[in-house]
């Protein structure tokens, strides 16, 4: 009769006291969260398969409860809820303090907080990152939603959010579930046409970031901003 040993994490748990948890690998750090492994696999390997399924530390922040039951690793409802309240934890704590500070301080910071947002929603959405006078995240809106192919972006509706969230500066961005970073000719015009409608209640661009499940590009960066 086969026996099926569930191995723990102790070793992880005991390497994350011993020298601080930067020392581990995601896949290490994921298995101190999940604590035991499946039938016939350990819990690195069970950790490993999560992350290679969505795509890494990112795609699994965004993963849907339908998305995680689908998993047999995870095993039953409660180890999901688990892993689901965690990962929610870590998404707030980020929120938190890009409001605490000017982080939008350069291009990259802003292209790793959308990318983890945004990039891997299966449709294309359009969102805005509505800023303080200090560069300080107010609140970030996704506020239109499109097909795969297209967003319909109004700017009058753009103004109106800056306006009611007082904002001196914003950053744009939309994602592109091909996986193509790339903007096109349509992008360029979209963003100078917001530019020219928020520069009438002074209030300023700061980029355009595209994003998808792999990658980020900033507008700043290749000088169409």
């Amino acid at each position: 009769m086969r026996v099926d040993i569930l191995v723990s994490d102790s070793g992880y748990r005991e390497k994350l006291l011993r020298v601080g948890p930067a020392a581990l690998s995601d896949a290490e750090l994921l298995a101190v969260v999940l604590r035991t492994g499946a039938p016939g696999k350990t819990v690195h390997s069970v950790a490993q398969g999560l992350l290679e399924v969505f795509g890494g530390v990112g795609g699994l922040l965004h993963a849907s409860p339908k998305q995680l039951a689908q998993h047999k690793g995870l095993g039953g409802a409660a180890r999901r809820a688990e892993l689901l309240a965690i990962l929610e934890l870590a998404l707030r704590s980020l929120g938190q303090q890009l409001r605490a500070g000017e982080v939008f301080r350069t291009p990259g910071v802003v292209k790793n907080y959308l990318q983890l947002h945004l990039g891997r929603i299966p449709h294309e959405v359009f969102a805005v990152l509505f800023l303080d006078t200090q560069n300080r995240l107010i609140e970030m809106e996704v506020m239109f939603r499109g097909t795969l192919t297209q967003t319909s972006v109004y700017p009058r509706e753009v103004v109106r959010r800056a306006m009611d969230h007082d904002a001196s500066a914003v950053v744009f961005a939309h994602n592109h579930p091909s996986g193509e970073v790339e903007p096109s000719r349509a992008d360029e015009v979209l963003t100078q046409t917001l530019r020219e409608a928020l520069a009438l209640i002074d209030v300023r661009v700061l980029d355009h970031v595209i994003v998808s499940h792999g990658a980020a590009l900033s507008m700043v960066e290749q000088g169409l901003v």
